[in-house]
């Protein structure tokens, strides 16, 4: 019997320190050194193109996560801008590896074979914009509207479900073109812009007269805005994990700036702590597994920061956007909000 525990002992020993084999995603990744990552294409605070084509912003931070996680370096992350109608099919197609772009996860979105939802990078909701000059403070004000919204989103149906319940009359402009979505509201052509609250805050930016605008009260859906790939289990775990590193560092007070002085500390610091970012941490093992660098979740939180550090340096009060993150459904849920740090043990 003692002989049989220790050949059992052995072989378990032996199966735990065989990495995971990589999937179709991360062979990929590998091999040509870099992470393709869809965005948008034009969203300032989200994704927008410095002048040399580079895209910043939060949603293109989690493009550079997935690039320091499995390649030790955010900046392998190539990230390409593709309108919200081409992105999915894009994604199905093999054109990226990942899409972070304000895209919600629905029930049949993530029933599509060809996709895979991994993590709620941010929680919104569908509202309405309209010009100060229409002389409403409702969306229960906007009957005989003309609508611009894009085609092939969740906003069209948003809207069919809640003007019915409202028993409202509105007329619909479906444009997918976002250029042209905002040039025909900007014009006059549309009474009312309809998106996520968030994209209505950034879109409102691109008029020459932002002021002239406002967002209506209502907030009339649940958006979950969600990192998506091609299906990849090893890939969607890193990403998943990733993730999870960001909101722990927040959870322990960790970011880019203080992150080497906590590392250099880590006997002095709490278990929970040791466990992210020790040499004999759980993130190793982790690694080891999932057949990527050991110091991952450093890198992670040195090359791209915690979430609220993503959050603030995008969207936060010293930008023009002017957002709390504890005034958010994206803040920690001791927090009041709806992020929740999974655990790495």
């Amino acid at each position: 019997m003692k002989v049989l525990l220790t050949v059992a002992a052995t072989m378990t020993a032996a199966l735990a320190a065989i990495p995971a084999h990589a999937g179709p995603v991360m062979d990929e990744i590998v091999s040509s050194d870099k992470v393709i990552c869809l965005v948008n294409p034009n969203s300032p605070g989200f994704s927008v193109a410095d002048s040399e084509g580079v895209f910043h912003g939060f949603n293109t931070d989690f493009c550079r996560m997935a690039a320091a996680a499995i390649l030790g370096d955010a900046e392998k992350a190539d990230m390409r801008g593709v309108g919200f109608s081409d992105a999915l099919k894009t994604l199905v197609a093999g054109g990226g590896h990942m899409a972070s772009r304000s895209i919600t996860q629905t029930g049949t979105r993530d029933a599509d074979p060809g996709l895979s939802f991994v993590v709620t990078t941010f929680y919104d909701g569908q509202g309405f914009m309209v010009p100060t000059s229409l002389g409403v403070n409702s969306a229960r004000e906007l009957g005989g509207a003309t609508i611009c919204a894009e085609d092939g989103s969740t906003t069209l149906m948003n809207i069919a479900d809640w003007f019915t319940d409202q028993d409202i009359e509105y007329r619909l402009e479906n444009i997918a073109d976002k250029t042209a979505r905002l040039e025909a509201f900007f014009s006059g052509k549309c009474d009312v812009y309809a998106s996520d609250i968030t994209a209505l805050f950034s879109d409102r930016l691109l008029s020459n007269a932002p002021l002239d605008y406002k967002i209506l009260p209502e907030v009339i859906s649940a958006e979950p805005l969600t990192l998506v790939t091609r299906p990849d289990k090893t890939f969607e775990t890193v990403l998943f994990w990733a993730f999870q590193v960001m909101l722990n560092a927040d959870h322990f007070g960790i970011n880019s700036t203080n992150i080497d002085e906590v590392v250099a500390t880590l006997p002095d610091q709490p278990k929970a702590i040791y466990r992210l970012f020790a040499d004999d941490s759980a993130t190793v093992d982790m690694a080891r597994n999932l057949g990527i660098p050991e110091d991952w979740a450093y890198q992670v939180i040195k090359q791209v920061g915690s979430y609220s550090e993503v959050f603030d340096r995008n969207l936060g009060r010293k930008t023009v956007f002017g957002v709390e993150l504890n005034d958010t459904s994206n803040a920690l849920t001791r927090d009041g909000g709806q992020m929740f740090a999974y655990p790495i043990r």
